[in-house]
């Protein structure tokens, strides 16, 4: 998620007057402005206006300069060999933006299990991926390509007196001249871009490292170095330290909604997607919304088809997220990605500046920059206000985008919902992971029902957890609980072991769980932090993104298609119960594992059990045993790839399957029911 508004505060940041190089006074001011949009959602948008005039990139505004124009596909350096493509490739620069993007190499998380990527600069120096919110990661990814290869770039918004603003490789800037008392990048700071520098001898802009991103205190970076923020992620990968500067400001400037104004971008045909196009969810006319960036699109497996893949930040802010393809598909598709149907306010989504959008580019045009289409893209561009046309591209991308089969498409809703499970662990208040959790939970019931012969009750039965009924899907324009982003792994304790007290206390007069929302305030959850004796821990509620709900008194809950949870979970209802390393039903959930014997583990209807296991060098073996009468269970063994390696389907009472180990390595075990059996069984492990 990204704050689309910012509140305006010139601030004359203490420690930041030093004298220039040229004896100038230099004041450092950030902008933290509410910036509206130049185009509203019910104005047509067309090729652009006249921005800012060419000669400002001979200003001390200027952050690089500009040798190429986006259409290039014949000059000297347009045909040169790139950091993603070769030489004379006919390319022009969007399309080898499309290209880098698509080369950035999967890495894991820093401290998550998630993938992310890294970036590579053009001395060759390699970084894994910023901890940045959805808008940044894409602003971020935009202004790092131009300012490498000398695009021209810019981004544009209507400040509070009306006035047209624009930050791009000119600085921050009006039709006229410099932006109020904007920061003068060619003035105050350096470019080393011209030296010969690798990793021994980097130079360091300490003013630069010291700065972070607006907002909440999450602008960490801890593979940089302990407290490194943003800015000393920009001062590690930029030679030209002007571009670390500018990302501050733009980063905490502008956001997901500045990406939806078709000043900065356009909507496109869902054919046409490509790597480094924009998805947005926009739920609201005003306020957050979601942005994700395309990462990497190839054919599908059946003809016509296509499988895409997207990244995108979050708020809290994270490393940019790796989505598969069944998990992105659910972006494509979704109605908030400006499709049919309407908000809880009764906005048409299709009005809201959501759906798949490409990056405008910057052109000199008569002495003037001016955001426009290259000619190419113009078979693809969609009107933005041709309402019908985008409403219909979710339904167009749930044909387009090919399906996964039935168990793999199984595993990747159940992974998606364990990683919004995880999320609401570390912010137990995220509305956002509420509400793709139980997105996922509808296409499971339908999945499960149409390939698995699964009523919505069983698949509760199987998969749901308490977790899910504490933190229940609220209706976001009418919960305030969906503006707090301060909420802590801490708070996430103590509110589920009140639930737990909660719930004993019922004994056999079941009435469920009290869902974490605000009820006239959160006193209940406050008050028992306080009898647990960790009242320091429990943060009081605050707005942490632009929040019109919050005055409403007591949230609202979203209608839910879950069974009950005294239905699922009270006495009586279940027959098949889990074991003690649920939910461990996809490889994505693996529960660790240690050699040894394991006694009364299950098998419920429909799933799988998944473990994880490092052995040494050696032989690797694996056995379940169980009564095959009462339903017959198989095992499989993967390697850290997800290649089976040993299986074992026998009828008999046991199954076995082992694998000679060269070198410590992760491998998998998959235990499952044959047809949907279900069975409880032990498991012996020998591991060197």
């Amino acid at each position: 998620m990204k704050k689309t508004w910012s509140w305006l505060l010139l601030a004359f940041l203490p420690g930041l007057w030093f004298a220039a190089c040229g004896g100038e006074e230099i004041v450092e001011e950030e902008y933290f402005g509410k910036f509206d949009l130049v185009n509203d959602f019910d104005k047509a948008d067309g090729m652009g206006k006249a921005a800012v005039p060419v000669s400002a990139d001979d200003s001390n505004t200027a952050v690089w300069e500009v040798w190429n124009d986006w259409a290039d596909t014949d000059s000297a350096d347009a045909r040169r060999a790139g950091l993603a493509w070769g030489a004379d490739s006919g390319l022009d620069w969007n399309e080898k933006f499309a290209l880098w993007i698509d080369g950035l190499s999967k890495t894991d998380a820093h401290s998550s299990s998630y993938k992310t990527f890294t970036i590579t600069n053009p001395q060759g120096k390699t970084i894994q991926a910023p901890v940045l919110e959805c808008a940044e990661v894409a602003y971020f990814l935009r202004a790092t390509f131009a300012s490498w290869y000398h695009l021209p770039f810019f981004v544009e918004a209507v400040d509070s007196t009306g006035t047209r603003v624009f930050m791009g490789h000119f600085g921050w800037r009006t039709a006229s001249g410099r932006y109020k008392n904007s920061n003068k990048f060619r003035s105050w700071y350096r470019d080393y871009s011209d030296g010969q520098y690798d990793a021994g001898n980097w130079p360091r802009d300490e003013k630069l490292r010291g700065k972070k991103l607006y907002g909440a205190d999450d602008d960490y970076q801890p593979f940089i170095g302990e407290g490194a923020r943003a800015g000393a992620y920009f001062d590690e990968l930029f030679l030209n330290k002007r571009v670390g500067h500018f990302l501050i400001l733009l980063l905490s400037n502008f956001g997901s909604i500045h990406l939806a104004d078709s000043a900065n971008t356009f909507n496109l045909e869902p054919g046409a997607v490509r790597q480094g196009d924009l998805l947005l969810e926009r739920w609201q006319r005003r306020g957050i919304g979601h942005t994700l960036v395309v990462k990497h699109v190839q054919e599908g497996q059946n003809p016509g088809t296509l499988m895409a893949e997207l990244v995108s930040g979050s708020m809290p802010r994270r490393q940019p997220k790796w989505e598969d393809p069944t998990a992105s598909k659910r972006y494509f598709t979704s109605n908030m990605t400006g499709g049919e149907g309407s908000n809880w306010s009764g906005d048409e989504y299709a009005k809201l500046g959501g759906g798949l959008k490409r990056w405008r580019v910057a052109r000199a045009l008569e002495g003037w920059y001016t955001n426009t289409i290259l000619p190419r893209d113009l078979d693809y561009w969609i009107s933005s206000t041709d309402y019908a046309t985008i409403a219909a591209r979710p339904g167009q991308f749930e044909t387009l985008l090919d399906k996964l089969d039935p168990e793999a498409a199984r595993d990747a809703l159940l992974a998606i919902i364990e990683d919004k499970r995880d999320h609401l662990r570390n912010y137990p208040a995220s509305c956002s992971a509420r509400i793709g959790r139980e997105e996922a939970f509808r296409d499971l019931y339908d999945l499960m029902e149409e390939h698995f012969g699964m009523s919505r009750q069983e698949v509760d039965a199987r998969y749901r957890i308490l977790d899910d009924y504490v933190f229940a899907e609220l209706v976001y324009e009418q919960s305030k609980t969906c503006c707090w982003n301060s909420t802590t792994p801490a708070m996430y304790e103590i509110i589920m072991d009140y639930e737990q007290q909660l719930l004993e206390q019922q004994g056999d007069d079941c009435s469920g769980p009290l869902v974490f929302m605000n009820d006239n305030g959160y006193e209940v959850f406050r008050q028992h932090a306080e009898e647990l004796g960790r009242g320091d821990e429990w943060v009081a509620w605050s707005a942490d993104e632009t929040c019109p709900q919050s005055g409403v008194a007591t949230d609202t809950e979203a209608s839910h298609e879950w069974t009950p949870y005294c239905d699922v979970f009270g006495p009586g209802s279940q027959t098949c119960q889990p074991d003690r390393f649920e939910p461990n039903n996809s490889r994505d959930a693996a529960s660790a594992i240690m050699d040894g014997s394991h006694e009364e583990l299950t098998i419920c209807a429909g799933e799988e059990d998944w473990y994880w296991i490092r052995p040494a060098a050696g032989t690797l073996r694996v056995s379940i045993y169980f009564s095959n009468a009462d339903g017959d269970l198989d095992l499989k063994l993967l390697d850290d790839q997800g290649q089976v390696v040993s299986s074992s389907a026998g009828t008999g009472d046991s199954e076995t399957v082992e694998v000679s180990v060269s070198e410590e390595a992760d491998y998998f075990i998959s235990v499952y029911g044959y047809s949907g059996a279900e069975n409880s069984y032990s498991m012996t492990i020998t591991a060197p």
